[in-house]
C-alpha cells in the first residue's frame, strides 16, 4: 500500500516470533488462572469416572469441531493408555461414526446427533462427558439432557460463557477464558489430567 514501508523478511520473521511467544504466554496464563474450586471439580470428575470404571461402566464423550477432536483424543487415552501399561478402559467418542452422525443429521435433526446415540448406548451408572467451548451448543445440551434421562452421570467442559451447560451437568469445569483457542487448550490439558488421575487410582 502507498505510504507503508514493506516488511523485510527479517522484520516479518521477528514479528511472527513475537506472536508465537505472546500466544504461548497467554495460553500458559489461562491455564494458571484455573481456580482452586475448578481444580477440585477436576478431581471430582476423575473420581466419578474412576468409580464408573470400577463398576464395569463406560464413559461416553462428545463435542463439535475442535471439541470433537478432544473427545476422541480423551477416549483414545482411556482405551489405549495414558502413561501406564495397563488394561483397556471402556470409552466411546460419539462423534467418530460418520454413518450414524450423517443419518441422524439427515433423517432426524443435527440437534439430536448426540442425544440419539446416548439413548442407544448409555445406561445408569455410565459417565457422559460433554465438551463445548461456548457451553451453548444445542446438540451438546440435548446430549446432556438425554444422559440425565438415562441415569448417567454428567461432566461438562466449557468456557466462561457456558452457563447453559452448567445447568445441565452434575460437574461442570470452566476454562477461564472467552477465547475459543484458549478454552480448547485448557480442555485438552484438563482431559490429560483427568486421565492421569484415573489411571493412577486404578492402576497405581
Amino acid at each position: 500500500m502507498k505510504g507503508r514501508r514493506p516488511r523485510t523478511p527479517k522484520r516479518a520473521g521477528a514479528m511472527a516470533t513475537e506472536t508465537v511467544l505472546r500466544t504461548l504466554q497467554e495460553s500458559a496464563r489461562t491455564k494458571m488462572e484455573i481456580s482452586h474450586d475448578e481444580a477440585e471439580k477436576v478431581v471430582r470428575a476423575a473420581d466419578m469416572i474412576t468409580a464408573a470404571f470400577r463398576a464395569g461402566k463406560k464413559v461416553l464423550i462428545f463435542g463439535n469441531g475442535g471439541s470433537a477432536a478432544d473427545a476422541q483424543h480423551i477416549a483414545a487415552e482411556f482405551i489405549g493408555k495414558f502413561a501406564k501399561e495397563r488394561d483397556a478402559l471402556p470409552a466411546i467418542a460419539l462423534n467418530v461414526n460418520t454413518s450414524v452422525i450423517t443419518s441422524i443429521s439427515n433423517d432426524i435433526n443435527y440437534e439430536r446427533v448426540f442425544a440419539r446415540q446416548i439413548e442407544a448406548l448409555a445406561s445408569s451408572g455410565d459417565v457422559v462427558v460433554a465438551i463445548s467451548t461456548s457451553g451453548r451448543s444445542p446438540s451438546v445440551l440435548e446430549g446432556l439432557k438425554a444422559a440425565r434421562a438415562k441415569g448417567a452421570s454428567t461432566i461438562g467442559l466449557t468456557g466462561i460463557a457456558g452457563e447453559p451447560m452448567r445447568k445441565c451437568s452434575d460437574i461442570c469445569i470452566t476454562a477461564p477464558s472467552l477465547k475459543t483457542p484458549r478454552i480448547q487448550e485448557v480442555h485438552i490439558t484438563l482431559g490429560h489430567i483427568i486421565c492421569e488421575l484415573v489411571e493412577n487410582e486404578l492402576f497405581g
